[in-house]
């Protein structure tokens, strides 16, 4: 993905900056960023005061909106009661009654909780972990893992070199692991076959994972690693139904794990707490993030189930790992106000509800559009991809940079919408989607005028496009 300049229609009275003026090692040394001061509800508020209503929550972030003053006292009261913990020899009860929520969210299916500060931490935990495992049943052989094309799972090295976006991997694979190899996405849109269906595709990729097994050798695979709605990477792409019964299945087959990273699409932003939930299976790890504390501090974690956590009880009883703000305080605390305010106000049910509306409304005014591809998701979790052409789908160049400049339009004064670019869908490189995931109590007022806003957004982008 490639930022470019935001655009001069931003608007003369925007407070903007500069990044070649900034002390800020920016991720775009040469863009122009606006000046967000405050945000509160939907909306992120600019220095000047023109709103922009967050209609993607960050990147997928913000599950109840901006300004929660639960979580703020919340995360308050904890930095002035025990703002830090050295983790090496001690614990706190917020992280203690986190961990404790977290495991029970799960109806007993998974057994312990490790809480750290981002999605990337969080995979490099699950990858080590995993490995671990192995050694505690005295299997070192184990040393490979199986994850995706089209995949990501974090941006630090071991999180990247699990991951199968050649876009983040390019420039640095020569340092990352060669102890992965990849397998075919589950994704309807462009991997199925004409005619056939969504059973025969879920076997047909199943027996491909099975092959891959094979291939590099079954014993010496310590897991298989997959969203269970791929976010960033390919724009909500759900698997079809049968998909990770299946997957499971290979897995269970050759002794390996399954690692299923719900950083993005995970913490009711897909109408379930867990993902898993709808595909009838249980992970051996699971990474969670993002949704998990709303934004309010960098909180991400894992969960382990019984069958790891067992063997290291049994074992060495010693997790060889950690980080200096592993459980924060803060972080926790935020955490746990958020999830107990999620359950409060039935916002899963208000997901499910307002998901279906989006989706509906999404698919009423865009479905037609001769650019727009497909449109996916679950929840509020709401992919758009965009083509060039309809009929054969092909995608865009990469150089058009359709999702950036798509993104960066919503930002204008016209539209004052904030949604979530994405590219390489295609093949790593080309393929643009935008993703679409507001807040969990979002009201039908709102959705309605998202999509409203979104559809116009797109269908004035390629107009202009067309004429350019």
């Amino acid at each position: 993905m490639v930022l470019i300049k935001l655009d001069s229609t931003v608007g003369a009275m925007d407070a903007t900056a500069s990044s070649k003026d900034s002390a800020v090692l920016h991720r775009h040394l040469d863009s122009t960023f606006l000046n967000m001061t405050r945000s509160e509800g939907n909306f992120l508020i600019l220095e000047n005061g023109r709103k922009i209503f967050d209609a993607s929550g960050g990147a997928a972030v913000g599950c109840l909106g901006w300004g929660n003053q639960r979580v703020a006292q919340a995360v308050t009261n904890q930095v002035l009661a025990a703002p830090y913990c050295a983790t090496i020899f001690y614990t706190t009860r917020v992280q203690e009654e986190l961990c404790r929520d977290l495991v029970q969210s799960t109806n007993g299916a998974m057994a312990r909780a490790y809480i750290v500060n981002s999605g990337s931490e969080a995979m490099e935990a699950a990858v080590k972990l995993a490995r671990q495992y192995f050694l505690e049943i005295d299997q070192p052989q184990r040393t490979l893992f199986i994850s995706r094309k089209q995949s990501y799972h974090g941006i630090t090295l071991g999180a990247l070199a699990v991951g199968g976006h050649e876009v983040r991997r390019a420039k640095f694979e020569p340092l990352l692991a060669k102890n992965v190899s990849r397998v075919s996405p589950c994704n309807a849109f462009r991997g199925k076959a004409p005619g056939e269906s969504d059973e025969d595709y879920a076997k047909r990729l199943a027996k491909e994972l099975d092959e891959e097994f094979q291939r590099v050798g079954p014993e010496k695979v310590c897991a298989f690693v997959a969203e269970p709605i791929v976010g960033a990477a390919l724009g909500c792409v759900p698997a079809v139904k049968g998909y990770f019964k299946a997957v499971r299945e290979v897995c269970d087959k050759h002794g390996a794990l399954l690692i299923l990273d719900e950083v993005m699409c995970g913490m009711g932003r897909s109408g379930t707490l867990h993902a898993w939930e709808q595909e009838g299976i249980v992970p051996d790890i699971q990474t969670i993030g993002k949704a998990l504390g709303g934004g309010y501090q960098p909180v991400a974690g894992l969960l382990a189930g019984h069958r790891v956590v067992k063997a290291l009880e049994k074992g060495t009883s010693v997790f060889v790992h950690g980080h200096t703000y592993q459980g924060h305080p803060a972080g926790c605390a935020a955490a746990l106000e958020v999830q107990q305010i999620v359950r409060e106000e039935n916002l899963l049910s208000n997901v499910r509800t307002m998901g279906d509306l989006l989706s509906s409304r999404l698919r009423e005014l865009l479905a037609s559009h001769p650019n727009v591809g497909d449109i996916r998701g679950r929840g509020l979790f709401w992919g758009i991809e965009f083509v060039a052409d309809k009929e054969n789908m092909a995608p865009f160049p990469s150089d058009d940079h359709v999702c950036m400049e798509i993104c960066e339009l919503g930002l204008t004064d016209k539209y004052g919408i904030n949604v979530y670019p994405g590219g390489g869908s295609v093949d790593g490189y080309t393929g643009d989607h935008i993703i679409i995931s507001p807040a969990f109590n979002v009201s039908r007022e709102d959705v309605e005028w998202i999509a409203a806003t979104v559809g116009r957004l797109v269908s004035e982008y390629f107009t202009a496009k067309a004429r350019a």
